[in-house]
């Protein structure tokens, strides 16, 4: 029997590659002579670093940058030797955990240490980007990660504009006379779920502002901000449109790479299964399991298990998931693709118990055993 797991991590307690590996013992224990393939997961978030660098037999870097406030904060990152490509996640320079719930503010946060993290990678020879750019505290318009890269963002007086949401308000004249060379040979994948412009009623400052710490009034500036920015820069850079779906991702990297850089937005779990080859594994599998922390009615919104099943049933492939927790409407999982779930929790315990690393490991194996000893029954049966 050959089964690929494919499970992205169950946040706050297991990666991707160990609730994979955790998945494995379960079954091993049940049908010892299995054949289980372990495969990387993300969905091009929180944890894509780690599944794609680890899962592909690459290696991490790691880098201190320029955080979100200007403190240095160390970066870590992948590089897959082979194709010359940096896996990096925003997050780990200008990330909201990153900054205190105090000190939210997206007009003084800064996207300037992403910028530094794809420098450094440029340094070490990489042309090819995986950028996962969720769960940013910025709404920059990227304008700080293009000054780390060379271009000039100036005021009046031909100064750089300040680090923040508020340097755009003094924005005067865009430059890219003084960009790193290499810019121009690289390409640039970007992990983008949101469809949202970067201006307006559905644009990145009305939508994601207030949890970045924005007030009404805030957001209203920084919207106008970054409307006068996108016209000023559509009148040198012809691929600036603000409309683009997308643009608003991430306080408006969405516009900053496409406008400035060789760049595609394209869905985060799309990304990871074509980088990872996950149907050259699945075609030839008799079962396939996956799964996240939390199954729920969001999870057929493209989430990374629903992906998988979506390969796997191109197959006709049997998808058993597991999760931490799981919610009423979940049910819609079984439409999308996902033909059993179960949760792993096995007795009543509290929420910080429930996730820590051993707990859930130890329920996930154990949870595991028990569906695969119900499928060599059925095996017998037959």
């Amino acid at each position: 029997m050959k089964i690929v797991v494919a499970i992205d991590s169950l946040k706050g307690s297991l990666t991707s590659l160990e609730a994979g590996m955790a998945i494995k013992q379960g079954i091993g224990r049940a049908i010892p002579e299995a054949d289980v393939s372990v495969r990387p997961l993300a969905d091009g978030g929180e944890g894509t670093v780690e599944a794609l660098t680890l899962g592909m037999n690459g290696r991490t870097e790691k880098v201190t940058v320029s955080g979100p406030l200007g403190k240095p904060v160390e970066c870590v990152y992948g590089i897959l030797e082979e194709s010359k490509t940096a896996i990096v996640e925003m997050s780990g320079a200008a990330g909201i955990t990153l900054v205190s719930d105090q000190e939210r503010n997206p007009l003084h946060t800064t996207t300037y240490g992403v910028g530094e993290v794809i420098k450094d990678a440029i340094g070490k020879g990489c042309r090819h980007f995986i950028v996962g750019i969720g769960g940013s505290a910025t709404n920059d318009g990227g304008i700080g990660m293009l000054q780390a890269l060379g271009y000039g963002f100036l005021d009046k007086n031909g100064n750089q504009v300040s680090f923040g949401a508020k340097g755009l308000k003094d924005l005067a004249e865009i430059t890219d006379t003084n960009v790193l060379p290499q810019l121009k040979e690289c390409t640039f994948r970007v992990a983008c779920d949101v469809t949202n412009p970067l201006c307006g009623e559905q644009g990145c400052s009305a939508i994601y502002g207030p949890q970045k710490g924005a007030t009404p009034s805030m957001i209203m500036q920084m919207d106008k901000w970054l409307g006068d920015y996108a016209c000023l820069a559509a009148g040198k850079f012809p691929k600036a449109n603000p409309l683009h779906p997308g643009t608003g991702a991430a306080g408006g990297m969405g516009f900053a790479f496409l406008t400035f850089t060789n760049a595609v937005l394209e869905s985060g779990i799309k990304i990871i299964l074509e980088e990872t080859r996950l149907e050259d594994y699945i075609k030839d599998a008799d079962i396939v399991v996956t799964g996240e922390g939390r199954l729920d009615g969001q999870t057929v919104m493209g989430k990374a298990p629903i992906g998988v099943a979506n390969i796997a049933k191109k197959y006709g492939k049997l998808v058993l998931a597991f999760s931490g927790c799981v919610t009423e409407d979940a049910i819609a999982c079984n439409a999308g693709g996902i033909d059993a779930y179960f949760p792993i929790l096995r007795g009543v315990v509290t929420l910080e118990e429930a996730m820590k690393h051993d707990t859930a490991e130890k329920n996930l194996i154990a949870t595991v055993e028990q569906v695969f000893r119900l499928i060599r029954c059925g095996q017998l049966i037959k």
